[in-house]
């Protein structure tokens, strides 16, 4: 059994579709969610849904090695950042080389760095009047949106499309793909397809 860890400060609905995505599998599962905020809604969805579910503060993610202590006593076979918004440490990263992926809001490397998350990125988007948006998966390196692209998926933007209406066509692509990515990466995918037709 495949086992992945998810990362996520908000209101954590990628982290709920993919906990859901794998809740029936024999072939992998979401063992816990983390994140760096106490009130984030994540919590809550994490809990109900029987995944076991901390916070934690920014010493134990970057002055001490609490958050790798935990990790390792995990043993992911692959960690997913789901609207994480703090850097990974290259400690976390050293000791899980290529294990570690995030789902960006944008078709890198436009519209990526420090700061750009979320609406600050369809915003953006929006006043740069692009006709196409989409999401980008890839690995975390030790910057900001910078490591090797594994998937993008596009959508139009209309000259009519506020931000929050390039949010929702975002967040349509985030709930479509990016379970399945994790599927690929993790070497399930022919496993749920074949279950799912059964």
């Amino acid at each position: 059994m495949k086992r992945i860890v998810i990362f996520a400060s908000g209101s954590g609905s990628n982290a709920e579709n993919l906990i859901k995505f794998f809740q029936n599998s024999d072939s992998a599962s979401v063992i816990q969610v983390l994140t760096n905020n106490p009130r984030a809604k994540v919590l809550e969805r994490a809990k109900r849904l029987g995944v076991s579910a901390f916070s934690f503060n920014k010493i134990a993610f970057t002055e001490t090695n609490d958050v790798l202590s935990l990790l390792k006593s995990n043993k992911p076979d692959l960690i997913v950042l789901a609207g994480f918004l703090w850097k990974f440490p290259e400690p976390i990263l050293d000791h899980f080389p290529d294990k570690v992926i995030n789902v960006h809001p944008a078709l890198l490397p436009k519209f990526g760095g420090k700061g750009m998350y979320g609406m600050h990125v369809h915003k953006a988007v929006v006043e740069n009047n692009e006709t196409e948006t989409g999401i980008t998966i890839h690995y975390v390196n030790e910057h900001y949106d910078e490591g090797a692209i594994i998937f993008q998926a596009k959508c139009e933007v209309l000259e009519t499309d506020t931000a929050e209406d390039v949010a929702k066509k975002i967040h349509e692509l985030e709930m479509e793909h990016f379970p399945k990515v994790v599927a690929k990466l993790l070497g399930t995918e022919a496993l749920e397809v074949s279950k799912k037709k059964n």
